[in-house]
């Protein structure tokens, strides 16, 4: 059976409100044929630098995942950005618990930066499926997103998991009118997978497949957007790692 780790992240300053906690709680419950022989382990990191030194090991060593999907919210985003590059950077900006780190540059000795070990160009086109706007990304920034991909892809160089992916998601409403009920999620108490259940096939014709320009992408995504291209990216992964 093929285990995939699924991560988030929880508010941080300047966002109260993070959408991965709740994109990632969905994913690990929605049934789909593709999903079906897989276990899906689903974990929301604090956003603190110790927070993913010390749990993200720990979830490794239990679970023994095949592969890391990581996602990561980005305030300024107007696209889905699937990050192909882990930067070698630190931004002295506190983390949530107000830590530090009081250095530029994650480790002292390594590059610049490193190319994550994920297909990026499928992924790309598995978010852009989901009839949402999506672009390849080679700076994941220099806060907890971007350490969370050093660490990650440190984890894959040292006989873990196969492959790790990482993924920036835009802003969105923290709630959406509901359009048309058309599919059901596996029973949840849940009200954020209810109004997935609501969203799921909006077909309300407001979105393109984008071409590249992140700066020209329009669009108000809700979090049935997000749990579209997150199934497709998901699925992608599920289907790259068994062919590993």
């Amino acid at each position: 059976m093929t285990t995939l780790l699924i991560t988030g992240f929880g508010p941080f300053p300047g966002a109260p409100y993070n959408p991965t906690v709740k994109l990632v709680r969905a994913l690990t419950r929605v049934r789909r044929p593709a999903f079906s022989d897989v276990k899906m382990v689903e974990h929301v990191f604090e956003t603190s630098y110790a927070a993913v030194d010390r749990e993200l090991p720990q979830l490794i060593a239990t679970h023994k995942p095949d592969a890391l999907l990581m996602f990561g919210l980005h305030g300024r985003a107007k696209t889905i950005r699937i990050e192909t590059r882990a930067r070698n950077a630190l931004a002295l900006l506190p983390d949530v618990s107000g830590n530090i780190l009081r250095r530029s540059v994650i480790d002292c000795e390594a590059p610049f930066s490193h190319a994550m070990p994920m297909p990026a160009w499928r992924l790309l086109a598995a978010a852009r499926s989901a009839h949402v706007p999506a672009v390849l990304s080679r700076d994941a920034g220099r806060y907890l997103c971007n350490y969370l991909c050093w660490r990650a892809r440190e984890a894959v160089n040292g006989g873990g998991p196969k492959l790790a992916a990482f993924v920036h998601v835009p802003p969105v409403r923290r709630f959406a009118r509901p359009i048309k009920r058309s599919v059901r999620l596996r029973e949840s108490g849940d009200p954020w997978v209810k109004e997935l259940d609501s969203h799921l096939f909006r077909k309300d014709g407001a979105s393109r497949l984008m071409r590249g320009n992140e700066r020209t992408a329009k669009h108000d995504f809700t979090a049935a957007d997000l749990l579209r291209a997150g199934q497709n990216i998901l699925a992608t992964m599920i289907s790259v790692v068994n062919r590993t």
